[in-house]
């Protein structure tokens, strides 16, 4: 049975992302733009476990990395910032990879 990316040493999680990023790249070049993205995603939470969560505070405000969007962290549980994109209402989680520069208002 695989291993959860919680469990998994940094050595581990190192080799899973040259791996996802291998298996990526062959989708990209097969045209695939789905299970191109869904390792693209798998990448970016292996990622995640590899950063220390202490590094992102709640009442912050982080540019979203690949995008224009920013985002608002309330709290924090595990590897995960959950708060509001772009001021908005709707609550959301995401992976802290995903989280660029803080933002400074």
């Amino acid at each position: 049975m695989d291993k959860r990316y919680s469990q998994m040493t940094e050595e581990e999680l190192r080799n899973e992302i040259a791996d996802l990023k291998v298996k990526a790249q062959k989708a990209e070049q097969m045209g695939m733009v789905n299970e191109y993205a869904v390792h693209e995603r798998k990448m970016m939470m292996a990622q995640a476990y590899m950063m220390d969560p202490s590094a992102f505070n709640s009442g912050e405000t982080y540019e979203i990395i690949g995008s224009r969007d920013t985002f608002k962290i309330s709290y924090m549980n595990g590897v995960f910032a959950w708060g509001n994109r772009n001021n908005s209402q709707e609550e959301e989680a995401l992976p802290i990879s995903v989280l660029g520069n803080i933002i400074v208002i």
